[in-house]
């Protein structure tokens, strides 16, 4: 297997083995205990990559830095502006899509995205004010 095969693939089962849509660095982090010799520039180079070919999405909420996510399927993203934990939570009916396809538009990536603030934070912030 070549080199940038072994490489993409370890930064694509990184993505894949977390809910927690992490940034570059944190991608880097990660696949370095596989391969520990990976350049920071190589595991970018891969992301954009697979953003490129529909394989894993990036996102952008609003922190300063792109996150990934490895599941490519349509889903909600509820961002925190809080903690800025960001959730997948899967939707029952795509109505984005649909009304695309109605329009003869065949859309390659649906992505939505939900900014507010977690239960977690809600109940803190009740907490604190009592």
């Amino acid at each position: 297997m070549k080199n940038y095969s072994r490489q993409r693939s370890a930064v694509l089962e990184v993505l894949r083995s977390t809910d927690i849509h992490p940034t570059a660095a944190e991608i880097y982090e990660r696949v370095r205990v596989l391969i520990p010799n990976i350049s920071l520039g190589t595991v970018y180079r891969n992301l954009a990559d697979l953003r490129n070919s529909g394989e894993i999405l990036s996102l952008s909420v609003g922190d300063g830095v792109e996150h990934f996510d490895g599941d490519n399927t349509p889903h909600l993203h509820m961002h925190c502006k809080k903690c800025g934990k960001i959730t997948d939570v899967q939707i029952e009916n795509d109505c984005i899509t649909e009304t695309a396809k109605k329009n003869s538009f065949v859309p390659e990536t649906v992505m939505y995205i939900a900014d507010g603030i977690c239960k977690a934070c809600n109940q803190r912030e009740i907490s604190d004010n009592l």
